[in-house]
């Protein structure tokens, strides 16, 4: 239920509290809370008295606003941490760090027990006896979703710092304190309704996602009565009438460019763009953000592409190896680094085919199991690449499953997207509910009688 008297409301001029409830009072960020206390890292833990858990940013659940459950422990002398100690309910700012997509500045509400401290990219704000820690916790989560601490922010070495001293001075109001624990009251549990429907929709979407990868496996693979075996230890059996070949048979299996390539000032080069990992997406090129490489002008005919190469990741994150498409020629001349491979057929008529194929499951266990693997990243050689056995079915069966392939793929697509879109609508309405309440456009009478 919304305020409905205008008259009611005070017109403050501040972008991020346009209109508050004229009984609201005046402030300042800073005047809610006892300071702001910087945390500290300590040393190696010892196994003494002196371990103490210690709270990071990776401890932050960015969208609870809360703590999560932290292991981290640190050696920080009792007279050290005794003055930074958190308590249930104090605040946690992260100062330090963030990213473009993700600014510093985000306030957490620390749960835990008392004798932890936080790191020294977080500091502690205590909320004063007049101000509630759930309530302030949500009015910053407002101002962040308004990019309120981007004013605040100091750059330095791909480093965000944010100082805290310019945000807490910005100017706020706060409803008497039984009116914010009522409003406290309402978001937590307007939020967890509301991030239950949100994980039922992520959960239908990855639903939807692996039937999609299902149904790609399912239709180029030849599911059906009639299998035979292969021999072949990646797909054993196909249908009686198919075929499978390695890929090598098929066309040529093109390395490409590698970046910073140093040049003599007697050669003649050339500025063109070229296809990274990233450009390349499943059975699709991404041409919206296309770079540029300096190349040799003897090199060009070597590493350009033509049309109907299927272009394939050599490496990148694991959901990024052995990722297809066909190139369409939209750009020429273009070139390929030496992350993308170019296979070249002899009969490019196989190459929307090929390009399918490679999302299909059996090819993606080929490619990670004969990767090189790194952390979070992988890479498959050229000669893993060549030896990728390849279904074959006769041409016109080939055709018949591209199209069906095509109609299904549509149809499961249209349906991600609608999901996608009911969940953009959830995010914007928990922020736009958490907005609504600590401006007080929301009556919460009802939970200042609980």
């Amino acid at each position: 239920m919304r305020t409905s008297d205008a008259r009611d409301r005070l017109q403050t001029g501040i972008p991020w509290q346009e209109s508050i409830p004229a009984h609201w009072k005046p402030m300042r960020l800073k005047d809610a809370v006892e300071g702001c206390s910087n945390g500290i890292w300590g040393d190696e833990p010892k196994g003494d008295a002196n371990d103490t858990p210690v709270i990071r940013v990776a401890d932050f659940d960015r969208l609870k606003r809360k703590t999560l459950p932290h292991q981290t422990v640190r050696s920080v002398p009792f007279d050290q941490r005794s003055p930074r100690e958190l308590h249930p309910g104090d605040l946690l700012i992260e100062k330090s760090g963030g990213g473009e997509l993700q600014p510093v500045g985000m306030v957490v509400e620390f749960e835990g027990e008392t004798g932890s401290v936080c790191s020294n990219f977080v500091a502690r704000m205590r909320p004063r006896e007049f101000a509630h820690g759930r309530f302030l916790t949500f009015l910053h989560a407002h101002l962040y979703d308004r990019s309120l601490t981007k004013l605040s922010i100091k750059q330095s070495t791909g480093i965000q710092n944010l100082d805290s001293g310019a945000y807490l001075a910005e100017r706020c109001f706060l409803p008497p304190t039984v009116e914010q624990i009522a409003i406290a009251s309402y978001l937590d549990a307007e939020t967890v309704r509301i991030d239950g429907l949100i994980e039922a929709k992520r959960k239908l979407l990855d639903s939807l996602v692996e039937l999609k990868s299902a149904r790609i496996t399912e239709i180029l693979t030849g599911a059906a009565d009639n299998l035979v075996p292969t021999g072949d230890v990646w797909i054993p059996r196909i249908p009686r009438d198919w075929t499978l070949k390695r890929l090598k048979h098929l066309g040529q299996v093109r390395s490409g460019l590698a970046k910073g390539k140093k040049h003599d000032a007697s050669t003649e080069t050339l500025e063109l763009p070229y296809m990274r990992v990233a450009n390349v997406q499943d059975g699709h090129i991404d041409l919206s953000n296309v770079a540029t490489l300096e190349v040799a002008a003897d090199d060009v005919e070597r590493y350009s592409l033509a049309v109907g190469d299927v272009l394939m990741n050599e490496g990148g994150d694991y959901d990024k190896l052995g990722r297809g498409a066909v190139w369409e020629g939209k750009i020429s001349p273009c070139l390929h680094q030496n992350h993308v491979f170019a296979v070249r057929l002899d009969d490019v008529t196989w190459a929307p085919w090929i390009s399918a194929l490679t999302r299909t499951a059996y090819a993606k266990f080929y490619f990670m199991n004969n990767s090189k693997q790194s952390t979070n990243l992988a890479s498959i050689s050229q000669t893993n690449v060549k030896e990728w056995p390849v279904v074959l079915p006769p041409e016109d069966v080939r055709d018949q499953l591209l199209e069906q392939l095509t109609a299904e793929l549509k149809r499961a697509d249209d349906l991600i997207v609608h999901v996608e879109l009911e969940l953009e609508a959830l995010a914007e309405l928990r922020a736009a509910t958490i907005t609504d309440a600590v401006l007080g456009r929301i009556d919460v009478r009802d939970y200042m009688k609980k």
